[in-house]
């Protein structure tokens, strides 16, 4: 039998589920779904272009596909060990020695999980006391302010410069005694900021003075354009037992659907993360597992040819962005383009529906990647088909009228 929901100034019965709630608050009372994967759902039913979601619309490598594949036929389809298969901790732990410059035991200081989020969230809950403070650098990925929530800690928000730099007056006054963790995201998503060796060489020091932990989040470590370099700042020296160093296959190999990430970090750290790990998910598809050993076999060609392919499909979003209208730079690493569309006269939200629902595009808004403010921001992914991007630039064109 339907029960009714209670009229205005009527009270609920004990025992109904509104009751409970209204009683019963909860830390998901704190933060809302995900802006960026409402987005996706919105797009699909307008028929959009998603530009809002970052994974590709073409396929990875053959060699991924053929490794899972192969992997499934040999029965690879039970656990695989808590914290990873022994051979993807191994390849980790030599790819990371030469790209990274880290050196991490695979026995003891890898631990693979169910994507980046998840190491996210386990890196959190690991180090985390109710109370504590992490700082978060605004604009943020939208996952990190709800993670900070859900492990108990208050989020302090940081703002970078209108150009992204550091105000490095700002940062230090950020750091309390209450401090946790800072999250570092570099390359960075939403504005494609690669932070320069001066600028993690600052905030290295203000974690040791500090006694404070960075989380470091580096997915889009291989997609850097103009000569950019990318630093891992637990390769700098004092970092090497105060910094999670995550990562994923997702965005590298083209792969978001497997749900394959790692969290890096020194023994005493990776100890607490995977008692989390191991109560949050067991373990990540253990196939698949097997796979991501395939793709770190690639030669070293591939990256240097992801980088090349992704900078022809950032011109062509940032040409056709600048041609109606949006101002915007090109960003230096990850696949997106942060622009502000206050020449639009319309708010981000807004302008963001009126996108899908009258040019068929998808964005977005930025608001989502702010504690505050963004509201004259929209954030387009690149990470997509030349043809899709072309079709998606010649459908914007359509908006050039709606400008108040």
């Amino acid at each position: 039998m339907q029960r009714k929901s209670a009229g205005k100034g009527k009270t609920l019965p004990a025992h109904s589920p509104g009751a409970f709630f209204s009683t019963h608050p909860s830390r998901a009372d704190t933060f809302t779904e995900s802006v960026i994967r409402e987005m996706t759902r919105l797009a699909l039913n307008h028929n959009a272009i998603n530009l809002a979601q970052g994974f590709p619309d073409f396929p990875c490598p053959m060699e991924l596909k053929a490794a899972a594949c192969e992997a499934v036929k040999d029965d690879i389809n039970q656990y695989a060990i808590t914290w990873g298969a022994k051979d993807l901790r191994e390849a980790l732990a030599k790819r990371v020695k030469k790209f990274n410059g880290m050196d991490f035991n695979p026995e003891t200081e890898i631990t693979v999980t169910c994507g980046s989020t998840e190491a996210m969230m386990a890196s959190m809950l690991a180090i985390i006391q109710p109370g504590d403070e992490v700082v978060v650098p605004e604009p943020f990925y939208e996952n990190y302010g709800p993670d900070a929530q859900i492990s108990g800690a208050a989020p302090r928000f940081v703002p970078l410069a209108d150009d992204f730099s550091i105000d490095e007056e700002a940062w230090k006054a950020a750091f309390t005694k209450k401090t946790r963790a800072i999250i570092i995201n570099t390359p960075n998503n939403p504005t494609g900021k690669v932070f320069t060796k001066k600028e993690l060489s600052f905030i290295a020091d203000l974690c040791i003075d500090h006694n404070t932990v960075a989380i470091t989040d580096e997915i889009y470590e291989h997609i850097v354009y103009d000569g950019h370099k990318h630093i891992s700042i637990g390769s700098l020296p004092g970092m090497e037992d105060r910094t999670i160093t995550i990562g994923s296959f997702s965005k590298t190999y083209s792969v978001t659907g497997w749900r394959v990430g790692y969290a890096l970090a020194d023994t005493a750290l990776t100890d607490r993360i995977r008692k989390i790990h191991d109560f949050l998910t067991v373990g990540a598809p253990a196939p698949l597992q097997r796979a991501c050993v395939a793709a770190l076999e690639l030669p070293e060609s591939y990256y240097k040819g992801l980088a090349v392919e992704y900078d022809r499909k950032r011109q062509i979003l940032y040409k056709g962005l600048k041609k109606v209208g949006f101002a915007c730079d090109l960003p230096e690493g990850a696949y997106y383009i942060f622009t502000d569309i206050s020449s639009f006269g319309m708010s981000d939200t807004a302008f963001a529906r009126h996108l899908v629902e009258t040019a068929g595009v998808a964005a977005v808004p930025g608001s989502s990647f702010y504690h505050t403010g963004g509201e004259t921001k929209l954030r387009f992914t690149f990470s997509k088909k030349d043809e899709t991007l072309i079709e998606a630039c010649r459908r914007l064109e359509t908006i050039d009228g709606s400008r108040a």
